[in-house]
């Protein structure tokens, strides 16, 4: 990749999106960001851009973006899992991919980096691990972030078909420094704060936003068109994940552990009388399931490295301590 390569960059204020746009301005690119009119900028202190105002769901501000670059990193995504959002997740994940997709084969840019989800393949089996051969089966669960990421993986392909060369990456469960909002790193806040009373039997993969950064420019420069990578780190039980941070931090982890019905139930309950325990019924069913993977095919083929879990682990907390 030759200096001065012009990048477009959607969602570079977000978690993800704002340590990739610093990976990308390291590597010399020539940075063009589409950037929301209200969206804080804080994250990109120091980063030189270029700033196009708009929204991935406004097709004009899209094509004004992507207008003469040569690669675009699509990130911008909603991470809800609230139910009321449910219209707004397929209208930015599923139909905004579909836009910047098809803007971005019109105006001829050479790749498209595509940030998906694992949620977008799927739970693996009871204490297993699953890679991005699995089929998805996921819909019936009726989870509207999972089924607009899958839909969106979708989006991209269809128009990689009429000649787009993308490829899309999967993270896992991201957690690291610097980051400003809830999304994953919620947990981590909720953790310190005491406000997980119990937990279920569920998995979740952890891997550092850091190694993500990275993982998406060894895709731009290695990824095969049309292919998935599923971007991770180390697998946890979420028994497991809550004693390594107790040990790291001080803080107890939660003393219950619930069947999963019992859990979905609460969340269902307070979810319908409007109680403010912090409950979402997609997010509590989601964290019985088994969020837990290989990345075997993203080191074999790209050379990805993830950094030791112990380290991610110690920074995240750092990083919400901090605040």
């Amino acid at each position: 990749m030759s200096k001065g390569t012009k990048t477009l960059v959607t969602g570079a204020t977000g978690f993800i999106g704002s340590h990739l746009a610093r990976a990308l301005a390291r590597r010399g690119d020539e940075l063009r960001l589409l950037v929301r009119r209200d969206a804080d900028e804080v994250l990109l202190g120091g980063v030189p851009f270029e700033r196009v105002t708009g929204d991935v769901t406004d097709r004009r501000a899209v094509r004004r973006a992507v207008a003469g670059a040569e690669r675009v990193f699509h990130v911008a995504g909603m991470t809800s899992m609230r139910a009321a959002d449910s219209e707004r997740l397929f209208e930015v994940n599923q139909g905004g991919s579909r836009i910047v997709a098809e803007e971005a084969l019109a105006a001829g840019v050479e790749r498209l980096v595509h940030t998906s989800s694992v949620a977008a393949i799927g739970p693996a089996s009871t204490g297993g691990r699953a890679d991005e051969r699995q089929p998805f089966t996921a819909g019936h669960l009726g989870i509207a972030y999972v089924n607009s990421k899958h839909e969106a993986e979708g989006e991209v392909l269809a128009v990689g078909a009429r000649g787009l060369d993308a490829v899309i990456v999967n993270p896992t469960f991201v957690l690291g420094p610097e980051d400003r909002g809830g999304g994953s790193m919620g947990l981590i806040s909720r953790f310190l704060q005491r406000r997980i009373p119990a937990y279920v039997d569920g998995g979740l993969n952890i891997v550092d936003v850091r190694d993500i950064a990275a993982g998406h420019l060894l895709a731009d420069a290695k990824g095969k068109s049309g292919e998935r990578y599923i971007l991770g780190g180390r697998n946890f039980t979420l028994q497991r994940l809550f004693a390594d941070l107790s040990r790291i931090c001080g803080v107890p982890a939660p003393p219950l552990k619930v069947p999963a019905r019992l859990a979905v139930g609460g969340a269902m309950l307070s979810e319908g009388l409007g109680l403010p325990l912090g409950l979402a019924v997609d997010e509590t069913r989601s964290a019985a399931l088994w969020w837990t993977y290989s990345s075997a095919k993203a080191k074999r083929e790209l050379g990805f490295s993830p950094r030791p879990h112990e380290e991610t682990l110690e920074v995240a907390l750092e990083a919400k301590v901090a605040e």
